[in-house]
């Protein structure tokens, strides 16, 4: 009997014990994110710590009917989740939190150990403009899935500038501005990337208190998770951009007007204080004091002082003493800083940012304290220009999209062959891989290849196309291997042009791209991408979420590329001065660009929906909905007071296609035919003006609302559109 009490008593401890040892913290943070991202399919997950290594890895195995992932941390972890679902699964996780996740009825178990190393130390991911162009009407729910996403590709360094006003504007009151004053100085919030970095000031300005207050709460929800997933988020230093009214309660600060940006009128031009200025570093403690309290650090600060925009002098030992002083200011407060530079300064003007002056600003920061992003890889390697940036760490990035535009792109072979080169001989200050994207965009598989390849995965290139293949369609389809084959080797061969646009997205002209901003260049033949639509829409997968953005995303571009054509042979029936071909070649454009529009409605990804509904959810009232939707509008049609920028932001939405870029060409196809019947010239100017007219009205909320299209059928439509048009484009 005591034998038995004994056996009890132990149990019980024993259970008790059990119940009580503490999770670690980093399998907590895992199961959680299986468990967000997965449903009641993470009971079949399993995480286990691996021993602390150097070098982040994950493991991949089955153990008693069980898949067990092992990661040296929570974000090797989730790594090495994504790479189960991936090629085990043949599933993808969007980093959209509506785009539905599709698995299969029972989890397939590894058949042997897959063990993965990390290749660099750093993945960095994000863009200041991604905030603006994506992200300012995100909601935590938007927020908790995509740092999800961000974890499961193996990111942790993320750009954190989410809520930096409501810090700003303490430290501007502490220094005597009117809440007036302050909020006038900030733009719009769709504006406020270019606002951060010193290029536009008070544009749609005086922004409500409840966005920043809301602003902040989401931020701090934001570095907490991601400081749960082991990510260092970025968060901002004091750059040197400062309210102009500061100059009326300090007299004899040394500030400039920086140069012109974008196109905008003078009253909205930044003012820079030099950071030799006494008051630079006060402002700077200030603000990274406030911010520390409010949201912590990870002691990385992203300082950019000069983007687009000239420093106060070009003279080379005044460029030296500038970066010293900014550094100097970021370490009196922090002992421990590092300073995070994008190099874009250095393409964007690679004219007076000499190899001279750029060694004397980098070296004017202590070796390893200053971070360099460079920025443009597949376009331009800045790290073969500028010495491998003298010594200081620096991340290798792919960009990959400007202003969110909606363009198939991305030089997949001409990437992995720059990252062999780099890794090869970029140097031991190459610390990272990194993607810059302005806007999350059409091509989400090029980031996930990116990011594969900071890790020694196992694949090769063939069969990691052929896996996307897989998993956009859930299953092995031939079909599909050979569409995604022909994507990887003859469409996606080029990088991002700054900027892109199907034709039918321009401001209508007779020959050309419109603006600078809607470059319709592609160095592929049309023909090859509806090959492999088609092969696409001989697949049965219209249950997979994937397969249906893709369907609709390849056949809106193919169909866009074809518009040029249609509009060459209108210009030709105008210089014929053919009435009868131009009404017939007309209506051909005009029932192209509503058969686009059909498509683009079939998922929600290419609708204006949820931009819209998200801004407007920021108002408490009418006005204030309207203020929000507004500065949403502008962002993506005028972006700013004149038409420098106007499209530059241009995206295939169906609503922008059909209610914006629709009506300008339909006028346009009308104007000119009525031109020819009166035996007249078609004014191209006046109909110029007239455009801007019709645009700078598109903003105004009350007097042109927007119909928001239902979705139709991804499948139904996209093969009924294949039908139609591919023998045009293939023969």
């Amino acid at each position: 009997m005591k034998r038995l009490v004994y056996y009890v008593v132990a149990a019980i401890f024993l259970s008790f014990t059990i119940q009580c040892t503490p999770v670690d913290s980093d399998v907590k943070s895992a199961g959680e994110l299986a468990k967000r991202v997965l449903g009641n399919f993470a009971k079949n997950i399993k995480f286990e710590k691996g021993d602390a290594d150097s070098v982040d890895y994950f493991s991949v195995k089955s153990v008693s009917g069980k898949v067990v992932i092992v990661g040296n941390n929570a974000n090797s972890m989730a790594m090495g989740l994504n790479y189960y679902l991936k090629n085990y699964c043949l599933t993808t996780v969007s980093w959209y939190k509506d785009d539905k996740l599709t698995l299969p009825e029972t989890l397939p178990l590894p058949d042997s150990v897959v063990t993965v190393k990390a290749i660099v130390p750093n993945r960095f991911f994000l863009n200041y403009c991604t905030f603006g162009y994506t992200m300012p009407w995100w909601k935590w729910s938007d927020w908790e899935h995509f740092i999800d996403w961000m974890a499961l590709n193996g990111i942790n360094m993320p750009l954190a500038i989410t809520g930096q006003e409501a810090i700003w504007y303490k430290v501007w009151s502490k220094l005597g501005l009117s809440d007036e004053q302050i909020r006038a100085y900030f733009t719009g919030p769709a504006h406020l990337p270019w606002h951060r970095m010193c290029n536009l000031d008070r544009w749609q300005g005086d922004i409500p208190m409840s966005w920043l207050e809301s602003q902040a709460k989401l931020q701090k929800l934001i570095v907490d998770r991601e400081r749960e997933l082991n990510m260092r988020p970025i968060l901002p230093g004091f750059a040197g951009h400062v309210p102009e009214e500061l100059n009326q309660i300090y007299p004899g600060l040394k500030t400039t007007l920086v140069s012109e940006w974008g196109g905008f009128a003078d009253e909205y031009r930044c003012t820079y204080l030099s950071p030799t200025d006494s008051l630079f570093a006060v402002i700077q403690k200030e603000y990274l004091t406030e911010q520390t309290a409010l949201y912590g650090t990870d002691h990385i600060y992203g300082i950019d002082p000069f983007n687009e925009v000239d420093p106060p002098t070009w003279d080379i030992d005044s460029l030296g003493d500038i970066s010293r002083s900014i550094y100097e200011s970021v370490t009196a407060v922090d002992s421990d800083a590092v300073w995070l530079q994008m190099a874009w300064f250095l393409y964007a003007d690679v004219t007076h940012w000499t190899p001279e002056r750029t060694k004397v600003f980098m070296q004017g920061v202590p070796k390893g304290k200053m971070m360099l992003l460079d920025y443009f890889c597949e376009n331009t390697e800045l790290w073969k220009m500028y010495d491998k940036f003298y010594e200081q760490p620096y991340i290798w990035c792919y960009l990959g999209n400007f202003g969110g535009n909606s363009f198939l792109c991305g030089p997949a072979q001409e990437v992995s062959n720059r990252l062999d080169d780099v890794y090869a001989n970029g140097g031991e200050n190459l610390v990272g891989l990194g993607s810059t994207l302005e806007g999350l965009d059409v091509n989400p598989y090029m980031y996930e290849y990116v990011f594969e390849r900071a890790w020694n995965m196992p694949q090769s290139n063939i069969d990691k196309v052929n896996n996307i293949a897989d998993r956009r369609t859930g299953a092995v389809y031939a079909e599909a291997r050979q569409a995604w084959q022909i994507l990887a080797s003859k469409i996606y061969i080029s990088p991002s042009a700054c900027t892109s646009a199907t034709l039918n997205h321009a401001r209508p002209i007779f020959y050309g791209n419109g603006l600078w901003v809607t470059r319709n260049k592609y160095d592929y033949d049309n023909a090859d991408l509806v090959k492999a639509w088609g092969m696409l829409l001989d697949v049965d997968a219209e249950d997979v979420d994937a397969y249906n953005f893709d369907i609709v995303n390849i056949g809106r571009q193919a169909l866009g590329n074809y518009f040029t054509n249609l509009r060459d042979d209108f210009t030709k029936s105008y210089e014929a001065k053919d009435v009868e071909a131009l009404k017939i070649k007309g209506e051909k454009m005009v029932q192209l660009i509503d058969d686009i529009t059909e498509l683009l409605a079939c998922h929600p990804s290419f609708s204006m929906n949820k931009w819209l509904e998200d801004a407007r959810a920021e108002g408490a009232d009418t006005d204030t909905k309207n203020y929000f939707e507004k500065n949403a509008r502008t962002l993506v049609t005028i972006w700013g007071d004149s038409y420098h920028l106007t499209d530059y932001a241009n995206r295939d939405w169906a609503e922008l296609n059909d209610q914006y870029y629709g009506v300008r060409w339909k006028r346009f196809v009308e104007g000119v035919i009525e031109a020819v019947e009166a035996g007249k010239k078609f004014d191209e100017e006046t109909f110029f003006n007239e455009c801007r007219d019709f645009e700078n009205g598109w903003i105004d909320v009350e007097a042109n609302p927007i119909t928001i299209i239902p979705q139709g059928n991804a499948k139904a439509t996209a093969k009924q559109l294949y039908e139609k048009y591919s023998p045009m484009i293939l023969n």
